[in-house]
Parts: structure tokens; C-alpha cells; sequence
């Protein structure tokens, strides 16, 4: 006992003099696994596989916390040739092993892999393969009951984008409706479905563009505090459940069925240019590496290519600058589209050798 508490106070006095000497406070190093799954009472936990995983999220490490500042840069100096290895693997594509993380809410923590996700934050990389286990809140708050049930909605389902609700019990509206999708899909196709397959495909054909629909119409706007998500379901347990028309709006209320299926029928049938309104412009910025012989040809490639703007060859981590601006169609999310232009246009141009999109959150521009 008295060898374990001596233990316990020369690891806090080691923790404290490694602040001292690096003048640094807690809140200056990555996050402590172990000190927010304490906080959150955390302990079951579920192996989520391999996926890809937002370095912006990836906050803090298991162990080694204090060897990282909060913007995950090493404390002390890492030998050079093992960072530019790292640094010239992930800025040439070279394909690394995933990193191993652990999951507390929507913020990572790196059980192995914390050199890789420093060069990543470093090298502005947007995402990193990763193999996830998450740990559950036990806590009774809202917000982690709220949690708790999404994660088993994400469990039942295997829908990859975020759906987020700000009520409690409302993700069991979506499972009812996802459940009445596979048996009209079983019904039209005569063949089995699984929950996850019309899971998928009420994302893609029923909620994605209800939601885009309710997004442009600006109705979020009358209800601060709220998701569109929550309009979404409030909107069609309304509608489709209860038999309760509302007035929406004359965008809404034109395009809205009375039956979830013949909504999805519409929305499969429609043309952008029946809904004009409803088209969505979507601007990028598309960071290129390419071979430096090739240089002057890729740029005239990628500049005959309609959708681009503008392309700048600049000095720095990166060859290109790129920016796009690409139209979303009624049933696809921005990354689908982005991604499937960068695949097939960019990542195909002989002599590129990596690239990083970037999608504004928030821009202001001046006027010409």
C-alpha cells in the first residue's frame, strides 16, 4: 500500500515539474484519456473496426498526453529523420497503417499512431484511417443519454453521417420509419433486405433530400436551438405518421408528399431544374502534389477542366492551389460529389501525386 501510494505522488510531482519546465498548463497539452473517461464515467466499450476519422477531432492520447502541446506538435524535438519520413510517406499517398484510437463522444484519442497524427495535423490532412474502439458514457446527463441513443442508432443502422437529435426518445421515430422503408423494399424488389441496406437507402433517397429541402427553405432559422434533423422528424412524423399537414412554406409544401414513398418516388423522378431553388453550389479548395517535370502540363489540365476556377502554383508543403465550385444534385451530400470530382478528374492526371480538399465552413468575400 505504501509503495503504491509513494508511486502516486511521484508521478503527480513528475507531471508537475514537466509543466514547469516546459511553462506549460494543462489545458496547453493534448487531452488525458484516462482523465476524461474518468469524468464521463466511460468503461464499457465496443470495437467499431477500421474507418476514417477527422483529424480535427483527434484531441488527445492514452498515454502519452504530455509528450504532445494542444495543437499535437512534440515537446521535444523528434529526430528529423523519422518525421521526414512520416511527413514524405503521407505527402506522396504512400498508404500507412491505420492509426489505433479510442472513442469518447465525437473526440478521439490516440492509443498508438501519436507521431502519424502529429504530421497529419502538421501537413493539414483532413482525414486518417483509424481503428476505433469507443467507450460509453454512463453518465445520466442529457447529453449522454442523447449519445447513448444515437450510437445505438448508428449500431442498428451503419449510417456513417452524423444524424443528431436534441430530444430524447426521437431516434425511435427513425427506426420505425427506416423498419416500414425495408418492407416496401422487400414488397417492390421481391427480394431480402437487411436493416442496414434500407437503412442506407432511406438516408439517400428519403432523409437527405427532406433535409436539404427543409435546410433551403431556411425553416431552421425559426427554431434557434434546434438540428435539422429534429425539423426533419418533427416535419414527417407530421406528415407521414400522424396525417397532420402543416404549412411549411410554399417550397416545402409544393414538393412534400402525404406518403414517405411517394416522396421518395418524387424525389427519384425530379430534375434540379423542376426545383431551381433547391440547387446547391458547392465551392472547394483542392491542395495538389505533383511530379515537378509534369508541373506545367497538370496545370494546364486541370485549368481546361469546367469546373474549376482558379489554379495557382504556389511555394510552401504543396505544389497547387485549386479552387472548385461544383452543383449538388437533390440526393447527394457535398462530400460525394467533391470526392467523385477529385477522384476522377484530379487523382487521374498523370503526375499527381496527392491531394487534400479543403470545404469552407464560413466565407466573407468582397465584392468586385
Amino acid at each position: 500500500m505504501a509503495i503504491t501510494f509513494l508511486k502516486s505522488i511521484l508521478i503527480k510531482l513528475r507531471n508537475k515539474l514537466v509543466n514547469i519546465w516546459h511553462g506549460r498548463t494543462r489545458d496547453q497539452f493534448v487531452k488525458s484519456f484516462k482523465e476524461d473517461q474518468q469524468q464521463e464515467e466511460a468503461f464499457d466499450h465496443k470495437d467499431r473496426g477500421v474507418c476514417s476519422v477527422a483529424v480535427k477531432q483527434i484531441v488527445g492520447s492514452v498515454g502519452r498526453y504530455h509528450d504532445f502541446d494542444s495543437e499535437f506538435r512534440l515537446m521535444q524535438h523528434m529526430p528529423s529523420d523519422r518525421l521526414q519520413g512520416i511527413k514524405q510517406a503521407m505527402k506522396s499517398g504512400k498508404r500507412l497503417p491505420p492509426v489505433k484510437l479510442y472513442q469518447i463522444k465525437d473526440e478521439y484519442y490516440v492509443l498508438d499512431g501519436n507521431h502519424r497524427i502529429a504530421v497529419a495535423k502538421e501537413i493539414g490532412r483532413d482525414e486518417v484511417d483509424a481503428k476505433i474502439v469507443e467507450f460509453i458514457p454512463s453518465k445520466d446527463t442529457l447529453e449522454n443519454i442523447l449519445y447513448r441513443e444515437k450510437s445505438e442508432f448508428f449500431e442498428a443502422t451503419r449510417i456513417a453521417s452524423a444524424i443528431d437529435l436534441t430530444e430524447i426518445g426521437q431516434y425511435t421515430h427513425l427506426i420505425k420509419q427506416i423498419s416500414k422503408h425495408q418492407e416496401f423494399l422487400k414488397d417492390e424488389t421481391k427480394k431480402p433486405v437487411s436493416f442496414e441496406g434500407a437503412a442506407k437507402d432511406w438516408y439517400r433517397t428519403i432523409y437527405r433530400p427532406l433535409n436539404d429541402i427543409i435546410d433551403q427553405g431556411r425553416l431552421i432559422e425559426a427554431f434557434p436551438g434546434r438540428t435539422i434533423a429534429d425539423l426533419y422528424t418533427y416535419i414527417s412524423i407530421h406528415q407521414w405518421d400522424k396525417r397532420q399537414t402543416r404549412n411549411y412554406g410554399s417550397t416545402i409544401d409544393r414538393i412534400i408528399s402525404e406518403n414517405m414513398e411517394e416522396f421518395r418516388e418524387k424525389m427519384s423522378n425530379t430534375k434540379e431544374i423542376e426545383y431551381p431553388e433547391m440547387q446547391w453550389g458547392i465551392t472547394a479548395f483542392i491542395l495538389i502534389n505533383v511530379k515537378a517535370k509534369n508541373e506545367f502540363k497538370i496545370i494546364d489540365k486541370i485549368f481546361s477542366l469546367k469546373q474549376v476556377q482558379e489554379v495557382h502554383s504556389v511555394h510552401g508543403e504543396v505544389d497547387l492551389l485549386v479552387k472548385i465550385m461544383l452543383t449538388r444534385d437533390l440526393v447527394s451530400s457535398d462530400a460525394e460529389i467533391i470526392g467523385q470530382f477529385v477522384h476522377n478528374k484530379i487523382r487521374s492526371i498523370s503526375g499527381v501525386t496527392s491531394t487534400v480538399t479543403l470545404i469552407p465552413s464560413v466565407s466573407k468575400m468582397k465584392e468586385k
